[in-house]
C-alpha cells in the first residue's frame, strides 16, 4: 500500500507587488513587449525548447499565446490582454505596454492604492468622454464613400508587422487587396439585420507577395481535378447551378458503436442497406436537378461515381471551416441528415470554374451575389506567410469594427501624446467639488495624473528603437521622432518633417519639449480635423474601437492588480 502524503497548507504571499520577483518579472515582460512595438519593432523567436515549431513574430496575439508566464499576477495581465485581442484583434501591444507602465508608475507613487484607483478611473472617464466628443483633436472620421481612409487603416496594420517582410510596393498591393476583399463582403442590399460576408484566406507559399490576388466566391482545392478536360456542370432551366451542402458523413458508416446496439435481421447486410440509402439520396439529387454537391466529410466512392455518371460534380472532405462561407454564399444551410431532403434545402451558384495558382488547382465557386471572397495570399516563406495571414485577418477585423463606428484615431504615437497633453491641461483646472467627490487632495490628483500621462507617453516612446530623441509639440500635443546622432540642443524644426501620424508638418512655428520630461504643457489649439496633405499618402491611423477598448482594459487591469493584497497558491 502506497503512503499517502498529507495535504500541504496553501502558500500566502502578502503584498505581492512589493516582492522583487514581481518587480523583475514585470520589468522583463514590459521590456519584451516594448521591443516588439511598431514598424521598427524587434522580432522574437518562440519555441518550446524541445524542438517543434518555431514562431518568429512581433505580434501580441502570437507572443502572448506562446509565452509562458509563471507569476500569478502577470498571468492576470496577460489573460486580460488576450481577452481584448480575441475581441478586437488589434492594439494588443498598446494595451499590454500601457498596463505595465501604469502599474510601474502608480506603484512608485506615495499614494494609497484605493486613492490611485479612484483618481485613475476619473482620468479614464475624462479620456473616454474626450475621445467620443466632436472636439477631440486626435480623432478623424472614416468616409466609406472613399477608399483612402480605409487604405490608411490597413496600411497602418501591415506596416506595424515587420516579420511580414514587406516593402512599400507590397504593402500598397496587399492593402488594396484587403480593402477590395472587405468590400466584397459588404451586402449590396442593406437590410435591418445585415450581416457581413466572409473573406477566406487561401495559402500559396513560395511565391511573390505581388502574386496575391482576390477573387469573388470561394476556392476549394482539388488536387485530383483534370485540367485537360472541359468543366461541365449541370444547370437548371433558369441557367443556375443548384448546390447541395452536406455536413453529415456520406461514407456509408452512418452508425457508430457509441449510438448503441443495432438489431439486424437475418440475411440483411448492413453495408448494402446503407449504400442503398445513399444511392436513394443520389437519385433524389438527380431528380431535383442538383448540379453540385459539397460534403464536409467523406462521400462513398459508389455514390460519387453515381453522381458523376449523372453529370453532378461532387466534392468531399471540404472541412468545417468552409461550411459557413459556403452556406452564406449559396443561401442554404448544410444538410445534417440524409433522411431530411426537401426541395427548399438547396442553394444556387452562378458558375463553377477551374483556377490554378502555382502548383495548386482549385474549383472556383462563383455566387450570384458576392458576399464571400477568397484572398489568395502569397509569401516568400512559411514564417512570413504565417505572420502575413495574422496581419491580414487583423486588418479585415479592423475594417469590420470601423463599419460599426466609422472613426479612427491618429497613429504613430500622436493619440497617446495628445491625450497626455489634454489630461495635464484638465488636471491643472481641477475643481474643489471634483476633488471632494473623488476623495483626494489636489496634490494626489496631480501625482496620479502625471503618472497616467507618463504611462501614455512611454507607449509612444516605445515606437522608437534607435535611441533617437522623441519630442512633443506644445500646440497639438503630437509625437515627433528625431533620428539618433543629433545633440539635444539642436534646432528641432530642422530635424523633423512630419509628426508620427503624418497630419502635421514642421513648417509651422511649433515649440518643442523632450517627451521624457516630467511635466508637459497644455494643448493650446485643437488638432485640425481636415489635413492639408493627401490623406491616402501620409496618414497613419489606428482602429478607434480597438484603441478605446485597449485604453480601458489597460487601466482597469492595472487597477485590479494594484488592489491585490494577497496571492494564495495551492501547494498540492
Amino acid at each position: 500500500m502506497s503512503r499517502l502524503e498529507p495535504k500541504k497548507a496553501p502558500l500566502f504571499i502578502s503584498d505581492p507587488l512589493a516582492k522583487d520577483i514581481f518587480i523583475q518579472s514585470l520589468s522583463l515582460l514590459s521590456g519584451i513587449l516594448k521591443s516588439c512595438y511598431g514598424p521598427a519593432g524587434r522580432l522574437k523567436q518562440l519555441h518550446n525548447g524541445v524542438g517543434g515549431y518555431v514562431c518568429t513574430t512581433s505580434q501580441s496575439s502570437a507572443i502572448l499565446s506562446r509565452l509562458s508566464v509563471s507569476h500569478p499576477v502577470l498571468s492576470v495581465l496577460t489573460a486580460s490582454v488576450q481577452n481584448h485581442i480575441s475581441r478586437f484583434s488589434d492594439c494588443g501591444l498598446f494595451t499590454a505596454i500601457l498596463c505595465c507602465s501604469l502599474i510601474e508608475n502608480f506603484k512608485s507613487l506615495n499614494v494609497a492604492s484605493c486613492t490611485v484607483i479612484k483618481i485613475s478611473n476619473h482620468l479614464l472617464s475624462l479620456c473616454m468622454d474626450y475621445l467620443k466628443s466632436e472636439a477631440c483633436g486626435c480623432r478623424v472620421s472614416v468616409d466609406f464613400s472613399s477608399v483612402e481612409s480605409l487604405l490608411c487603416l490597413v496600411r497602418s496594420v501591415l506596416i506595424s508587422k515587420p516579420a511580414c517582410m514587406l516593402n512599400k510596393t507590397e504593402v500598397d498591393h496587399l492593402a488594396t487587396l484587403v480593402v477590395k476583399a472587405f468590400i466584397f463582403t459588404v451586402p449590396s442590399h442593406v437590410e435591418t439585420n445585415a450581416v457581413l460576408g466572409k473573406c477566406v484566406i487561401v495559402p500559396v507559399k513560395s511565391r511573390r507577395v505581388m502574386d496575391s490576388t482576390v477573387l469573388p466566391g470561394l476556392l476549394i482545392e482539388t488536387p485530383e481535378i483534370q485540367l485537360a478536360k472541359p468543366l461541365t456542370v449541370k444547370r437548371t432551366c433558369s441557367n443556375v447551378i443548384k448546390i447541395a451542402l452536406f455536413s453529415v458523413s456520406m461514407s456509408g458508416d452512418c452508425f457508430s458503436p457509441e449510438e448503441g446496439a443495432i438489431t439486424v435481421h437475418h440475411g440483411i447486410s448492413l453495408e448494402v442497406s446503407e449504400l442503398n440509402q445513399l444511392l436513394d439520396v443520389g437519385k433524389q439529387l438527380v431528380n431535383d436537378e442538383v448540379g453540385f454537391v459539397v460534403c464536409q466529410k467523406v462521400i462513398h466512392p459508389s455514390l460519387k461515381q453515381y453522381l458523376k455518371d449523372n453529370h453532378i460534380m461532387a466534392v468531399d472532405r471540404a472541412g468545417l471551416n468552409l461550411m459557413e462561407p459556403l452556406s452564406q454564399m449559396t443561401g442554404n444551410k448544410p444538410i445534417a441528415s440524409i433522411q431530411l431532403l426537401s426541395r427548399d434545402c438547396y442553394g444556387s451558384l452562378e458558375d463553377v470554374r477551374v483556377e490554378s495558382f502555382a502548383s495548386k488547382h482549385f474549383l472556383h465557386l462563383i455566387p450570384k451575389d458576392t458576399v464571400v471572397c477568397s484572398l489568395i495570399l502569397c509569401s516568400r516563406n512559411e514564417t512570413a506567410w504565417d505572420e502575413l495571414k495574422r496581419a491580414c485577418e487583423t486588418a479585415e477585423h479592423v475594417l469590420q469594427l470601423t463599419v460599426k463606428e466609422p472613426l479612427a484615431l491618429l497613429g504613430g504615437g500622436c493619440t497617446e501624446t495628445h491625450l497626455a497633453s489634454y489630461i495635464r491641461h484638465k488636471s491643472c483646472s481641477l475643481s474643489a467639488s471634483t476633488s471632494k467627490e473623488i476623495g483626494c487632495s489636489r496634490t494626489q490628483y496631480q501625482l496620479v495624473a502625471d503618472g497616467f500621462c507618463r504611462s501614455l507617453e512611454s507607449v509612444a516612446c516605445s515606437l522608437s528603437h534607435d535611441d533617437g530623441e522623441i519630442l512633443t509639440d506644445t500646440v497639438y500635443g503630437h509625437c515627433w521622432f528625431v533620428q539618433s546622432g543629433f545633440p539635444s540642443v539642436s534646432n528641432w524644426s530642422d530635424l523633423v518633417s512630419k509628426c508620427g501620424c503624418g497630419i502635421n508638418g514642421s513648417t509651422e512655428n511649433l515649440n518643442w519639449r523632450l517627451l521624457q520630461g516630467k511635466f508637459g504643457s497644455p494643448v493650446i489649439q485643437d488638432c485640425p480635423k481636415e489635413p492639408s496633405v493627401k490623406v491616402a499618402d501620409f496618414l497613419t491611423l489606428d482602429c478607434f474601437a480597438a484603441k478605446c477598448s485597449g485604453l480601458q482594459v489597460a487601466l482597469e487591469t492595472a487597477n485590479l492588480i494594484l488592489d491585490l493584497s494577497y496571492v494564495i497558491e495551492d501547494q498540492d
